[in-house]
């Protein structure tokens, strides 16, 4: 039981699009990630997935809209949803989400991360 300081894990990120476990509850992970550039477009069918905006600003696209997140902002992706966030500018993000969720959903490719490292 240690408490966690954001500044310092998001320093021991030095890659986007690559999520490291900061946390563990009750079969759910907390990740954190740097974002820049574009994601795949994915979903995932049976897990929910929760976006927080920790440091710039990002958007989630959908086939039908997209939203705008900022600092301080969250967004939940409810499972079956396609989704692809986009980062213009670097954005640090917290996830939460079951421990089953693979980074990229139904997609597998050179993205796709079967095991997380822990920060």
């Amino acid at each position: 039981m240690e408490k966690v300081n954001l500044a310092q894990k998001f320093a021991q990120i030095h890659e986007y699009w690559k999520p490291y476990i900061a946390g563990e509850l009750n079969g759910q992970l907390v990740k954190l990630d740097k974002l820049k550039g574009e994601f795949i477009w994915h979903h995932h069918e049976h897990e929910d997935e929760m976006f927080l905006v920790v440091k710039g600003r990002f958007r989630m696209e959908f086939r039908d809209r997209h939203v705008w997140l900022e600092e301080g902002e969250f967004i939940v992706v409810p499972r079956g949803l396609e989704h692809r966030p986009v980062a213009d500018q670097e954005a640090w993000i917290m996830l939460f989400e079951p421990a089953s969720t693979l980074n990229t959903g139904n997609i597998e490719n050179e993205r796709t991360l079967q095991e997380l490292e822990h920060v």
